[in-house]
């Protein structure tokens, strides 16, 4: 007995052993064999890998006017392991004009891995950044006595004009998710957060170098490693044209000043943007350097948002404008023909229902209510279309139709423009209107939609691409705000044309219409100008006061330019908008202003509202 218990301890104490003897052997392989955590720490003590940074691609408006260039700029960077508490830390301190406490904090920052993910004390750490030359200067002549600490060099972007900072962009450090998301950035490195600067920073960014340094066991550089044939140079990134006017954009901001709202201006031949303003706005200079967290933190709390580009994430009611794209869509489903005549007696009444309307002639046909901006004509062809059981089956069917319409002209869904943070609006379907009201409603119970109110919502970017595609007769491009890329063809989804469902009839009718608004319609302020422009007012309803809305293109024939003016709560078309856009239309159509345009954008700059009153 006593024989087998002793053969099972041994038989059990050799198994054990067996165990541990195989997980050692286990672990060694993977060690040395699988793992390269030990080459990598060897590598951090005998090789010292300094990165160099690319230039960073420069941007230019349409014309060549540099808009964004770069600066040198120095990081300083930390090797904990070599630091190692041998530093002076006061020189150090004075040499930077630094307190010590801000030394202290600093370090213990750099090594909080909740702070710095990255952190090792083998790699170069970022200490501070962004130093310009004269912070710098009284540093590099003694940083031989400051072991651990290394230059850095870099570039930091600088703004030409306090113009186009919603278009532009700005430049900022990365995140721990931009880091995740792309292995091309560590801690420290800088990456493109809004506009341009967003959406095109693989371009822009160009590729790093790296320059490997030998090192001896005290971590002092002995020199390039194998002469350098392993070291890689940076290579910049490339150069963006932009569509954007700048004298146009410096101009469409003046008149915006004190406001709150968006122009939007395009080419319809190419769908490039030609200016794109949101106010209020702020200087693009500001986000640079030092001051740029500060900055920003007080622009993010800001209550009026000077952030938020509106111009394609504002989403509005666009009021009279989208008018043109009923009259599109009734006479292609041939709900009117051109001729057809509605009464207008101060408005459209049906049933009880009463929807306003201001003073003109009436009856009227499809031109005379473009021009005279009729809320009843529009009303009728909407409440003859919904219920048309002849050409539609049911309520659905009809309003189904109808949206395919509006999402053919661009909206209900994001254009796709080349900028960050775009929102798609609202073209509301059966299916909305069924959750809502029960699967029970009718042409009457949606009645405000045929003039731009109700459930409609457009960003002023799609209220001035339906305007581009009215002069286009019928077709739009994606607009887009680069123009060319150095080295790269602009991207075919901005060479694409996008026809809608209505027909190259109905749009010139609809021409028609914006042209007699000119002649003596609501736009009629705009008749004096030597420019044949077709027009199109809005008056969007709003709890306060209405949003002045104007959108138009010029010339008629072969039109170079159509502009989308939005103010909030600046009244009618005519008061904030038309004066705008006329403004506009003569800087853009001959280069310049007149001494009367000049006088008028003088004006126009000094009238405020809103957040202006608030703060003169």
């Amino acid at each position: 007995m006593k024989d087998f218990n002793l053969g099972n301890r041994r038989l059990v104490i050799g198994g054990v052993a067996f165990v541990i003897v195989v997980t050692y052997i286990i672990r060694l392989f993977t060690l040395q064999l699988m793992s390269d955590d030990y080459k990598k720490n060897a590598d951090s003590n005998a090789f010292l890998k300094k990165i160099e940074y690319p230039s960073r691609g420069i941007i230019r408006d349409r014309n060549g006017k540099l808009l964004v260039f770069n600066q040198p700029a120095y990081d300083i960077m930390v090797v904990m392991n070599e630091e190692s508490g041998r530093l002076d830390t006061m020189e150090f301190c004075n040499a930077l004009g630094i307190t010590k406490d801000f030394f202290i904090q600093r370090m213990k920052d750099v090594k909080d891995r909740n702070k710095n993910p990255g952190y090792s004390r083998f790699t170069q750490q970022m200490f501070m950044s962004l130093l310009s030359d004269k912070e710098f200067s009284a540093f590099r002549e003694k940083i031989f006595r400051f072991p651990g600490f290394y230059i850095q060099k870099r570039s930091i972007r600088q703004y030409q004009y306090p113009y186009a900072a919603h278009v532009l962009g700005d430049v900022a450090e990365a995140s721990e998710s931009d880091i995740e998301e792309d292995d091309y950035y560590q801690p420290g490195d800088y990456i493109g957060k809004q506009g341009v600067e967003r959406s095109y920073e693989k371009q822009l960014r160009g590729e790093k170098g790296v320059q490997i340094l030998l090192r001896d066991a005290h971590g002092r550089i002995q020199g390039s490693y194998k002469n350098g044939k392993l070291d890689s140079k940076p290579v910049a990134g490339k150069d963006l044209t932009l569509s954007i006017d700048l004298k146009l954009q410096a101009l469409a901001e003046r008149l915006l000043e004190g406001k709150i709202g968006a122009i939007v201006a395009i080419e319809p031949s190419t769908g490039e943007v030609l200016s794109m303003v949101s106010s209020p706005s702020y200087d693009p200079r500001s986000l640079v350097g030092h001051q740029r967290g500060k900055n920003h933190k007080a622009l993010s709390r800001n209550v009026w948002k000077p952030l938020l580009n509106r111009a394609i994430m504002g989403q509005y009611p666009p009021g009279s404008t989208f008018k043109t794209s009923q009259a599109l869509t009734y006479v292609t489903e041939g709900i009117i023909s051109p001729q057809t005549m509605f009464p207008c007696h101060h408005g459209f009444y049906c049933r009880g229902l009463h929807v306003g309307c201001h003073g003109h002639k009436s009856p009227l046909n499809l031109i005379d209510a473009i021009s005279t901006s009729c809320n009843s004509y529009f009303c009728w062809g909407l409440y003859y279309m919904i219920g048309n059981r002849r050409k539609y089956k049911d309520v659905q069917e009809a309003l189904d139709t109808w949206r395919d319409y509006m999402v053919s002209m661009g909206f209900g869904y994001k254009l796709g423009i080349d900028l960050p943070g775009e929102k798609r609006g609202l073209i509301p379907n059966s299916s909305f209107y069924d959750k809502a009201y029960h699967s029970s409603w009718n042409g009457l119970t949606v009645i405000s939609i045929a003039i731009g109110q109700g459930e409609v919502n457009l960003t002023p970017l799609q209220i001035s691409n339906l305007c581009a595609t009215i002069a286009n007769r019928g077709y739009f491009y994606t607009p887009h705000v680069v123009r060319k890329v150095q080295g790269e063809p602009l991207d075919e989804t901005f060479r694409t044309r996008h026809y809608t469902k209505a027909s190259h009839r109905a749009y010139n009718y609809v021409v028609a219409g914006m042209k007699s608004s000119v002649l003596g319609g609501t736009c009629k302020a705009l008749g004096h100008l030597p420019f044949d422009i077709c027009g199109k007012t809005g008056t969007a309803q709003n709890r306060g006061q209405d949003h002045s809305v104007f959108m138009g293109f010029a010339p008629r024939n072969k039109p170079r330019i159509a502009i989308a003016v939005y103010v909030e709560n600046g009244g009618f078309g005519a008061d904030f908008a038309v004066p705008m856009a006329g403004v506009l239309f003569e800087q853009y159509l001959t280069g310049k202003l007149s001494p009367s345009a000049e006088k008028e954008a003088t004006a126009l700059q000094k009238r405020r509202i809103g957040y202006g009153k608030a703060n003169r």
